[in-house]
């Protein structure tokens, strides 16, 4: 009982706090709200029991590995936030072939990571219900497809944009609670001797394959870049930062916590893994974790879809409009959504995002000899170029890489 109320207590004060009009009215944070949005969406709910699964007690670090390689592909767009909005940009055809290439790529990824966001979507609205199987959440998933389909077509997505500081609000103040929960359970276990200290399942090359796959989970700072209609650069630039570094804060909480908590053997791997955890420290936090889920979701595919629709628009030169753009998004994910399992769409779209973000990394190495940018700069833009080559050449699966 007062373990509920610490933790229905700690999220209605995170509430108050991120409502309040000294952080609701900061045009930081607002920018910041857009990327935190999309990092901390998805990934949040499926990537604890992935990695747990996977690399035992040394989930934490992987997880810090994660968040470092975010980082600094981060850096590579935030460098070219800067260098596209100086008051003389350099022209250089190479660079702007490559931005064409980027937002191309960018288009079809967010393709595969609504199908992502909505196959999660689904799995999570049956959890708690006795309708709780995979051809009822690959149905609904189906219908709030066909739903975004008609609300764009019908250019309905500003009013649903609307809902993003709500749903970001929402989500933000779960976590905090969750991780209250955790926190609790976590001083249970180690005051009793009862943390788990597992063995990875996966070692070498295979270990490195299934990190590559799971970049979709901290994927969203790009979306900084995108903002330029709303905020200035260097308020772009300090929102991705911040956006970065507060999910960092909460994923290797939350990554260090659930790692040493549960037995391995008391789940098995599934999108929705997380909830039957949950509920080994109380009955609430499923149905907060439930909630969150189906507002973090929506709002992302949301983002998302209007996002390709709309650079679809742009890339085509009004040829293909957004519309249309809305109607090929749905296909794409009506197709996977039937023919894939959500492992293998965030594989997917973790190559996606790779291929973008191996884009930007070479646009900024570019733009780096341009300007005179130091020798650190030019190299580590040229690595971070290559890395997202191999992510995409090899990022994989947790089913391929036989994790169980």
């Amino acid at each position: 009982m007062l373990l509920n109320i610490a933790i229905i207590g700690s999220a209605i004060l995170a509430s108050i706090y991120l409502l309040s009009p000294r952080v609701s009215k900061s045009r930081v944070w607002r920018a910041t709200v857009t990327p935190l949005a999309s990092i901390i969406g998805s990934g949040f709910l499926v990537l604890a029991p992935i990695l747990v699964s996977a690399y035992g007690r040394n989930a934490p670090l992987i997880m810090a590995g994660l968040c470092l390689g975010a980082y600094l592909f981060g850096a590579a767009i935030r460098f070219n936030i800067f260098w596209r909005n100086v008051p003389e940009p350099l022209e250089n055809i190479a660079v702007e072939r490559l931005e064409i290439a980027a937002s191309w790529s960018l288009v079809f990824a967010f393709m595969i990571s609504v199908a992502y966001y909505l196959n999660l979507l689904g799995a999570f609205a049956v959890s708690l219900t006795p309708f709780d199987n995979h051809i009822n959440a690959k149905l609904l998933t189906s219908a709030v497809y066909i739903l975004i389909l008609i609300v764009g077509w019908t250019s309905g997505f500003r009013a649903l944009e609307r809902m993003e500081y709500a749903a970001v609000t929402l989500k933000l103040a779960i976590i905090v609670g969750l991780l209250v929960g955790l926190t609790y359970y976590f001083y249970q276990k180690a005051s009793g001797s009862g943390l788990y200290f597992h063995a990875p399942e996966l070692s070498g090359w295979p270990a490195f394959t299934l990190a590559f796959g799971l970049i979709i989970t901290v994927q969203g700072f790009e979306t900084s870049r995108y903002l330029g209609h709303n905020y200035d650069p260097a308020t772009r630039i300090k929102s991705m930062r911040l956006a970065q570094a507060v999910c960092a804060v909460i994923y290797m909480l939350y990554i260090s916590l659930f790692a040493y908590s549960f037995d391995r053997s008391q789940f098995q791997l599934s999108e929705t893994a997380i909830i039957d955890m949950m509920s080994l420290i109380t009955p609430i936090l499923p149905v907060l974790l439930v909630a969150a889920a189906l507002a973090a979701q929506f709002s992302a595919a949301i983002a998302d879809t209007s996002g390709s629709g709309g650079l679809l628009k742009e890339l085509t030169r009004g040829r293909m409009s957004a519309r249309n753009g809305y109607a090929l998004l749905v296909a794409v994910g009506l197709f996977l959504t039937w023919e894939a399992n959500i492992f293998q769409i965030i594989a997917y779209a973790s190559r996606a995002f790779a291929i973008y973000y191996s884009l930007q990394s070479a646009i900024a190495a570019r733009r780096a000899f341009l300007v005179g940018g130091t020798l650190y700069q030019k190299a580590g833009f040229i690595l971070l170029a290559v890395l997202g080559t191999v992510i995409v050449l090899f990022g994989n699966d947790v089913e391929s890489v036989g994790t169980s």
